[in-house]
């Protein structure tokens, strides 16, 4: 398994390693200070007018329905809307809320979540989460897949089927018809979270891709993924027994 496997999976199509892209997000960029300020403030605005965290909060409350206080680890928590809908939704669930970068863990310290009963914010890498294995009942990651490459996908399912029962991931789907939607972000977002919502949907990994991670991980790990309307890819992965 190597960082340049197509996105699509080993045996993906020329026409989707065609679609496939190496470009650059703003959001990636940390150098880009300004244009990636102006992608994260507009991202949750296109992610509050579409919806997608309560419709999120709904796969991560059906993961752990019969959990009657739920412990959820969220990976790439980013603005930390995720978590707050989860927590509005279910009262005896129990939140660890993380991000990689250091500025986002201390807004997030800063901001609600932070003074939240319920939720602990912490700093942990989704490839090398450093907690016990079966700490949590629920890991999850959303719409962040696509940041990582090959490798460190397989790190993450490995390290979240570790640290718990289940891992939901939540990203976009893998396919060219879902750059139809490039109008709405532009008109949302303008130019600048175009740009990076374009390169998202190139940069998502297909199912045959997880799959294939899954298997070559270096741990028993089981996957099932699914299309989840208008244009997401859910996946839910666990250790085999």
């Amino acid at each position: 398994m190597t960082d340049d496997m197509p996105r699509g999976g080993p045996n993906a199509a020329w026409w989707d390693r065609f679609y496939e892209t190496d470009r650059t997000e703003y959001i990636d960029r940390p150098e880009a200070g300004p244009q990636r300020r102006r992608v994260l403030r507009r991202l949750a605005r296109l992610q509050r007018l579409t919806l997608a965290h309560r419709s999120f909060s709904g796969l991560v409350l059906a993961q752990v329905r019969d959990a009657p206080h739920p412990r959820i680890l969220e990976l790439g928590a980013g603005n930390g809307h995720l978590a707050r809908q989860v927590l509005d939704r279910h009262p005896a669930a129990r939140l660890t809320v993380s991000d990689v970068g250091h500025e986002t863990v201390e807004t997030l310290r800063a901001g609600p979540l932070g003074r939240h009963g319920r939720a602990t914010v912490a700093r942990l890498d989704a490839t090398a989460i450093d907690e016990p294995d079966g700490s949590y009942d629920l890991a999850v990651l959303s719409l962040s897949l696509h940041h990582l490459p090959p490798g460190g996908v397989a790190a993450l399912l490995r390290e979240g089927t570790r640290v718990a029962s289940r891992l939901l991931i939540v990203d976009v789907w893998r396919h060219p018809a879902c750059l139809a939607a490039a109008p709405l972000i532009l008109l949302c977002g303008g130019p600048v979270l175009a740009h990076d919502g374009i390169i998202s949907l190139r940069k998502a990994y297909g199912p045959a891709a997880l799959h294939h991670l899954a298997g070559a991980c270096g741990a028993p790990v089981a996957l099932r993924t699914r299309f989840v309307p208008p244009a997401y890819l859910a996946a839910v992965a666990s250790r085999r027994r």
